[in-house]
């Protein structure tokens, strides 16, 4: 497989861990504006965290991601399929697809080709959906901490194409007549170890951890400590997701 940008398979083990999955609202939406559920493909799947939700609603789901690492730790399913295939160019047949979705990665593909491949295998009625999120939501003072850290501290190790994360999908090419969709978003009870983990998830405090050698969560570690009080305590998270949903334009 030709290179690409493997940002994430160093931390698969974290990714799986503490990356928040995502609402059934959100499937069960998918599901009822397609047409015919015989096949799903979630596209660089990761850790199969979508593809899992998929699963419900089709009979079969086809899960790539270009990380040997990544589907390494994938969730196992019997109606799921996993391959280590680029986004760009899978095996799936020709028009073979009813629905496809992209979660948190469209950001990091060729366009050109990706919509090339989309136009080949998706059915003439087939749907598209592709969608980011927020940065979690818990209370304004762990909030302004946790931003701090995304916009100061490891504010330089994201690349070009995390800033349409930032602008919310909503400059992303996405050549599709697109479908007006409700607001979804998702919550999760988490520990503060959680938090931690999630951040150290993130693309950006690898790069930051593999250039200074050192921990970027070390400056925030005690300022969160001070908020969340108990560290064994819960507390609610929440993420709101930006999605954009479509059909091809020829049908």
């Amino acid at each position: 497989m030709e290179n690409f940008k493997d940002n994430f398979s160093k931390q698969s083990n974290a990714y799986q861990k503490y990356r928040p999955s995502y609402p059934k609202e959100l499937f069960e939406y998918l599901s009822k504006i397609c047409i015919d559920h015989n096949l799903a493909w979630d596209c660089a799947t990761g850790n199969g965290q979508s593809a899992v939700g998929l699963a419900n609603y089709f009979e079969k789901v086809y899960a790539t991601d270009p990380s040997e690492q990544q589907i390494l730790n994938a969730v196992s399913h019997p109606k799921i399929t996993y391959k280590i295939e680029k986004a760009e160019s899978s095996s799936l047949n020709n028009h073979s697809v009813d629905l496809i979705t992209v979660a948190q990665a469209l950001h990091w593909f060729d366009f050109e080709k990706f919509y090339a491949e989309v136009n080949r295998v998706l059915k003439p009625e087939g749907i598209i959906a592709v969608w980011t999120y927020s940065l979690p939501k818990i209370s304004p003072e762990i909030d302004k901490i946790v931003l701090h850290f995304h916009d100061n501290i490891v504010s330089e190790f994201w690349q070009r194409e995390n800033q349409f994360v930032s602008e919310e999908y909503k400059t992303i090419p996405f050549p599709f007549k697109e479908i007006e969709t409700p607001s979804f978003k998702f919550q999760k009870k988490i520990t503060l170890e959680d938090l931690k983990g999630l951040l150290l998830s993130w693309s950006a405090t690898q790069r930051y951890k593999d250039k200074n050698e050192v921990n970027p969560l070390l400056e925030i570690e005690n300022h969160l400590q001070n908020f969340w009080h108990k560290p064994k305590a819960t507390k609610l998270a929440t993420w709101n997701i930006f999605i954009k949903v479509g059909r091809l334009n020829t049908y």
